[in-house]
């Protein structure tokens, strides 16, 4: 491979504008942008133009005829179409979370990859954080870790990307709506004992959403060992997870009022309790804190450390991560045979959810009891 990967980015819409192809360009002396595709020529036009990229297309399959040596999927739909074939043209493949609509197309985009001996990685950024990094130091320590809790309050996101110049443009409906139908019927297929709402929410909350947290859980504490509970509704979703004898609080809640996104991972041990605080992915550069809180035992005595590790984007570091391993032959730290083990957990919560139990309790309005669900 030449000094410079040559990338085609399929997907110019809005993270491809705000983050992926800034930084790409940023990294000059790593990638050229070779090629670009999306469904509205507007769009793609827009961005050739504004990148100086001739190669522009709106189907994906004429662009993985071109000289290229990797592909960056930014689609907000089902990539496992799109990463299977540029796999099998020879192309190494960095894909949006989520890698796929179902584990068992994750499965396929897996082979593909080792079947080609092209490199899989999956865009689950908060791994290259540098705040969750530190966070991932702090916790070798040997803590007893008593609780982890995460939360993650969901707000507009028009508001945080106002000020960027973005482009949109027309999709001929018909694809669109092809498109659609497709994806409605992988989700089914993937979920087939659930009801509508249950679908909907696995593909909208735990895919598009939730799948940051799980990776980003599973990065510092190991796969879970079992879904103790599991309640998915449109306006919040509650998971309760043991890893092995730690239990771990999931809180996911939409709140379309104000801009005001927090999201908040937070590691409860009897001599100190590490808090990371994450900003909403739309801004640029904007830093995670990472809070730590210690103690005198057995006194008043207590202290709070604020450290900002850096102003890295983990966005861009992540594209260092996916040119390292191009360069290199090293597998990612997300790579596609890690993202699977995402698929399948989001399928277990949909499917703890779907299978619940709901006794009513005398002189209250009810609550939900569910059988834990080993994931060994």
């Amino acid at each position: 491979m030449a000094d410079r990967t040559r990338i085609g980015v399929i997907g110019c819409g809005l993270i491809a504008q705000v983050m992926h192809l800034p930084y790409l360009a940023e990294l000059s002396d790593r990638y050229e942008i070779s090629a670009m595709c999306d469904l509205s020529p507007e769009v793609v036009n827009a961005c050739g133009e504004r990148y100086r990229v001739s190669s522009r297309y709106v189907d994906w399959r004429e662009m993985l005829g071109q000289p290229l040596d990797a592909v960056l999927i930014a689609t907000s739909g089902d990539h496992a179409p799109i990463a299977i074939s540029a796999a099998e043209a020879g192309l190494h493949v960095l894909v949006e979370k989520p890698m796929a609509l179902s584990a068992a197309d994750a499965e396929l985009m897996v082979q593909a990859a080792d079947e080609t001996g092209v490199t899989l990685m999956v865009g689950t950024m908060k791994r290259y954080d540098p705040a969750y990094e530190r966070l991932g130091e702090l916790l070798d320590g040997g803590d007893d870790l008593h609780l982890v809790r995460v939360t993650t309050l969901e707000s507009p996101w028009r508001p945080y990307v106002a000020h960027y110049p973005l482009v949109t443009g027309a999709v001929d409906p018909a694809v669109l709506a092809e498109l659609q139908a497709t994806e409605e019927q992988t989700v089914i297929a993937a979920l087939p004992e659930a009801d509508d709402e249950t679908r909907e929410c696995y593909r909208w909350i735990l895919l598009d959403n939730l799948t940051h947290e799980l990776n980003a859980l599973r990065g510092v504490l190991g796969d879970p060992t079992e879904i103790v509970f599991a309640s998915l509704s449109a306006r919040c979703v509650a998971v309760n997870l043991r890893f092995g004898e730690l239990d771990c609080h999931l809180s996911w809640v939409d709140l379309p009022g104000i801009a005001r996104y927090r999201q908040e991972f937070a590691f409860y041990a009897p001599g100190r309790r590490l808090t990371l605080e994450l900003p909403s992915p739309f801004l640029r550069s904007a830093p995670s804190r990472l809070i730590t809180e210690g103690g005198e035992a057995g006194t008043a005595d207590g202290w709070q450390r604020d450290e900002v590790v850096a102003y890295d984007e983990a966005f861009r570091r992540e594209l260092v991560e996916f040119s390292e391993c191009l360069r290199t032959g090293r597998p990612a730290r997300t790579a596609g045979s890690d993202a699977v083990q995402d698929m399948r957990l989001c399928e277990q919560i949909a499917r703890t959810h779907a299978e619940r139990v709901a006794p009513a309790l005398a002189g209250g309005n009810g609550a939900h009891s569910v059988a834990g669900q080993g994931l060994a």
